[in-house]
């Protein structure tokens, strides 16, 4: 799979490595992706996904019901 958040949708992003002498060469920034397995109550059943830390800290404020329906409707879940 790819490192792409299956919730918030983050991604790997492009940038510089910037040296003290002020050379530029290319690198990438990876998300804080985890994999972790949560219950839904609904269907009363587990699911696996590949979420960012800060996606993490959602789940723990708003649930994670509300956060697979909001993904959903974002296109970031099928």
């Amino acid at each position: 799979m790819s490192r792409v958040c299956q919730l918030t949708g983050k991604s790997v992003m492009v940038g510089n490595n910037v040296s003290h002498s002020n050379r530029k060469t290319k690198r990438r920034f990876y998300p804080n992706l985890i994999t972790k397995k949560f219950f839904i109550p609904e269907e009363e059943n587990f699911i696996t996904l590949k979420i960012s830390a800060a996606a993490l800290r959602t789940i723990n404020k708003k649930g994670i019901s509300a956060c697979l329906k909001e993904a959903r409707q974002k296109g970031f879940l099928k």
